[in-house]
């Protein structure tokens, strides 16, 4: 064993984790059916073995189940982790404690898995020399008055990106490619855009290597990051250095905040990188598998999975709601992060029985929390084993990524009929869902594409995915996308149909900017990014995944459109509005606040199983803002709809998505009040008043 170098002291219980003092560190750590504990130091990450291994007493260094000691004397930078040795039964009580194993610290800030082997970590036997291990940092940084921006979802515009590989294309042009300090160089390409948030997928430290076996022996890795292991640590694979990655990602949420920018973080709490039964032991299964998962009643030697990832966090334990709860103010309170959306967040509503529950303590903690409560919260509602609550998430203050309004308007704009009616509803912040349980239209998170399925360019040019590129005999990834390939799948030269393709594509962001409720982007939809039909990229860190820079001067006029329309909608207080609309008038305007028209006016085709058409007008929230005229055709052939006369406003043409440029000079000749107006196949059109 190696020989004794520091004084210790019993510590204390209070917080756990390393905590360090001008004197030592206190190190603290939860494990309900441990018997013996030993805290391993090493002096550097690439040490082979620990230079100190200092065991604790059960009478003297633990409390309740927490085990605690204070070594005096110990500098930061020093590397830690965990060995628990004891007895358990496995079947009955779900222990899978291994005394050879050495654990990393859940409450770690800092994590450094350079020599990190999960095969070894998967099998019996030790793994000292190639486990993850966490690091004793001081806290010592200068926010220089920074604090989270508090902007309201209702006039928010979220930008769903990659932290690493935004960057890391060999276009880039930044210094340091695929790291939280690179994406600080690219800030003002945010800004330009006009993004309000940018929605991180997961940077909290996960398991590159968490792939299944043909994935793995092709070289790939898991790219974005849903397998995390360590819920207080950024991911050190996106830090320069990374004993620093703390203060880079801080860095960069000063640095966004300074440009205006909020930070929402994508958290995988409903799984971990630890797998099922056949998985490696990383921390939770050796300190508490019997309390951080859901295990089958009858026999807790196997997985409850409602992830399909293998296990499922057992997020309503109260040590598990307890230490969620501490992530989340973590990272507000010491990150300034200014949300989170919660991945496969309806698996976080499930009981400790495994059935939902609407008053799941994970939940209404998270929303009632009030250090939380200016952070906005949003659920993906639905889980992997069946549970879809959208429009029914509990609580009242989460927001939802609004999975209906994805695949109604993919539907839509494909050219399917009989929708206008639902069409009509998703675009006014799907109040059917929202409304009568007293939630707002921000409480929609619309998106026509994410990061899971395919691209917008690759939506309107492939009909079925192409995923041979990740070892799974194309198995993995949807089956249904509600995609349409404009007459040919995947590339081509055709002009007409590549004409098509981009049309389709304005439509769908033209429709997304034009929708009551909170539009989020997927970064590289922008610059008609293809992942080659690929909808399924988890594994792909390379360039089909990778932002491409020299994309933006090939599609310069994809990205001016985008840039355009979210600046017509900030330009428009009326399409994000903080209440539902009525069809009354409101602020003392004769106008109502919308009225629905046809191709003619006041006609809506609401029970025309072929209608495929939809004109609205919004009045302006003020006297002062001009109104909107909004006529959408996805058929086939040409329509002539009616313009409607606005006392003391005549019309203009702002957008017309048939055009390139589709966003016009409002300088345009105008079409009269009265007359008709041409709206061309598969396309939208919008008027904007002008004060006669």
């Amino acid at each position: 064993m190696a020989k004794a170098r520091h004084s210790i002291r019993p510590g204390n219980w209070d917080h756990a984790g390393a905590s360090a003092t001008d004197v030592g560190v206190n190190f603290c750590i939860f494990s309900r059916y441990a018997e013996e504990i030993e805290l391993l130091l090493f002096e550097t990450h690439a040490s082979p073995e620990p230079y100190e291994i200092i065991a604790l007493d059960l009478q003297v260094n633990r409390t309740f189940f927490f085990w605690h000691i204070f070594v005096e004397g110990l500098d930061e930078g020093i590397f830690y982790n965990w060995r628990i040795h004891g007895h358990c039964d496995t079947r009955e009580i779900g222990c899978r404690i291994d005394g050879e194993k050495a654990l990393l610290d859940p409450w770690a800030v800092t994590v450094d898995d350079r020599l990190w082997n999960r095969e070894i970590a998967a099998r019996p036997g030790d793994n000292v020399a190639t486990a993850i291990r966490a690091q004793v940092v001081r806290d010592r940084y200068d926010w220089e008055g920074d604090t989270p921006l508090h902007i309201p979802l209702n006039a928010a515009v979220i930008y769903e990106m990659h932290a690493g590989g935004f960057t890391r294309h060999p276009s880039s042009g930044v210094a340091h490619p695929g790291t939280f300090g690179a994406v600080i160089e690219k800030i003002p390409y945010l800004q330009d855009l006009g993004i309000t948030h940018v929605e991180l997928m997961p940077i909290m430290a996960f398991d590159p290597q968490d792939v299944p076996p043909k994935t793995a022996a092709m070289g790939l890795e898991n790219y974005w990051g849903y397998s995390t292991h360590s819920f207080f640590a950024p991911h050190p694979g996106f830090a320069l250095e990374p004993s620093r990655a703390r203060d880079e990602f801080r860095d960069l949420v000063k640095a966004l905040h300074r440009a205006g920018i909020g930070v929402i973080l994508d958290v995988v709490f409903n799984h971990t990188a630890e797998g099922g039964a056949d998985g490696p032991t990383i921390s939770f299964k050796g300190i508490g598998n019997e309390v951080f998962y859901h295990l089958d009643f009858s026999d807790r030697r196997l997985y409850r999975d409602y992830t399909g990832c293998g296990n499922t966090v057992n997020c309503n334990h109260p040590i598990v709601t307890r230490f969620l709860i501490d992530a989340l103010l973590y990272w507000v309170r010491q990150m300034h992060v200014d949300g989170f959306r919660f991945d496969l967040a309806s698996a976080l509503a499930r009981g400790e029985d495994g059935h939902p529950q609407y008053h799941a303590p994970i939940l209404w903690a998270t929303e009632l929390s009030p250090a939380l409560g200016r952070s906005h919260i949003i659920a993906e509602a639905w889980d992997a084993a069946g549970l879809y609550q959208v429009g029914d998430f509990p609580g009242f203050r989460w927001a939802e990524w609004n999975g209906r309004y994805r695949d109604l308007m993919r539907s839509f704009v494909k050219g399917d009929s009989g929708l206008v009616a639902e069409v009509a509803t998703r675009m006014t912040g799907s109040s059917d869902m929202y409304q009568s349980r007293g939630r707002m239209p921000s409480n929609s998170i619309n998106f026509i594409t994410c990061h899971d399925g395919f691209t917008l360019w690759d939506l309107v040019s492939y009909n079925h995915k192409h995923n041979e590129a990740n070892g799974e005999d194309n198995r993995d990834g949807h089956n249904d996308n509600l995609s349409w390939n404009c007459g040919v799948e995947g590339p081509t030269g055709d002009p007409a149909i590549l004409a098509l393709r981009r049309r389709q594509a304005r439509n769908f962001i033209a429709i997304l900017m034009l929708s009551q409720g909170v539009p989020m982007l997927r970064s590289g939809d922008e610059v008609l990014q293809s992942k080659q039909g690929n909808n399924n990229s988890y594994c792909q860190n390379n360039v089909i995944s990778w932002f491409d820079w020299t994309q933006l001067e090939d599609n310069c006029g994809m990205h001016d459109f985008v840039r355009g329309m979210i600046a017509f909608r900030q330009r428009h207080p009326t399409l994000h509005r903080s209440r539902f609309l009525t069809g009354e008038p409101a602020n003392g305007q004769t106008l109502p606040d919308i009225t629905w028209h046809g191709v003619g006016l006041g006609s809506p085709e609401w029970d025309d199983p072929a209608a495929q058409s939809l004109a609205f007008t919004l009045a302006g929230i003020t006297a002062e803002e001009p109104p909107l005229h909004i006529m959408l055709n996805m058929g086939k052939a040409p329509l002539e709809f009616a313009v409607p006369p606005i006392p003391g406003w005549s019309w203009t043409v702002a957008i017309d998505t048939d055009r390139e440029p589709s966003i016009l000079d409002r300088a345009d000749p105008s079409p009269s009040p009265g007359l008709r107006i041409r709206v061309a196949e598969r396309s939208l059109m919008v008027l904007e008043g002008r004060a006669a």
